[in-house]
């Protein structure tokens, strides 16, 4: 095993302890506060980059004006795949964007 520099070791006993918490909520509210640099309870050098594979991406509510006919008619398409109808509208709009975007 490697001997720690002297910096390692400064940095080592030099960090903060982590204070346990009684809720997840304030444990949210420690790190969010900025008197509370993240920087003083772990040592930089041992961070490494998370990756959050599962992580769904966010989405935005929107407002979208539609005739009676055209969503009629998407909720009967959507009913007869057995979809809910704003997941079929967003299949649909996530191809032709996959298209239009192969044609420019």
């Amino acid at each position: 095993m490697p001997k720690q520099t002297k910096l390692q070791s400064s940095i080592k006993s030099s960090l903060k302890a982590i204070p346990k918490f009684k809720s997840e909520a304030a444990e949210r509210k420690f790190w969010e506060d900025a008197a509370n640099d993240a920087t003083e309870y772990f040592d930089a050098s041992k961070m490494q980059v998370a990756k959050f594979t599962n992580l769904k991406p966010s989405t935005t509510s929107i407002s979208l004006r539609l005739s009676d006919s055209l969503l009629d008619g998407i909720r009967r398409q959507a009913n007869k795949l057995d979809v809910p109808y704003q997941s079929l509208m967003k299949v649909w709009l996530t191809e032709k964007l996959g298209e239009a975007s192969k044609r420019t």
